[in-house]
């Protein structure tokens, strides 16, 4: 792995040349990414988690509750509950997609409630 200071944060490159934001282990000993790419667009939509790059770690590590899409059984929805977020949602959601036993991040936002099955 070859570290890479580019950007607003200091990012890696994996060795099939991809950028990422961080690399972590989940609840369940899962490797999940942010990618840069992904990151870019995840700000763009939703510009009040630019700032929140430890409660989304926070929220793979230790969350509340992970559940199952409805659509998609590759796609699980981690959920952290901030209650001093000023926000009427306080739920921090992190959708992670799986794909050959490794989970990408696809967006992250704040939701009112748990969804998805359990």
């Amino acid at each position: 792995m070859i570290k890479a200071n580019k950007g607003l944060y200091n990012s890696r490159i994996n060795e099939k040349g991809m950028e990422y934001i961080f690399e972590i282990i989940d609840k369940t000993g899962r490797k999940i990414r942010l990618t840069k790419e992904q990151w870019k667009h995840i700000i763009k939509e939703h510009p009040i988690v630019a700032d929140k790059i430890e409660e989304i770690k926070e929220t793979l590590k230790r969350p509340l509750a992970v559940r199952t899409s409805d659509y998609d059984e590759n796609v699980r929805f981690y959920y952290r509950y901030y209650k001093n977020i000023n926000l009427k949602e306080k739920y921090l959601l992190v959708i992670v997609k799986y794909l050959n036993g490794n989970g990408f991040i696809i967006t992250i936002f704040y939701i009112n409630k748990i969804k998805g099955q359990k």
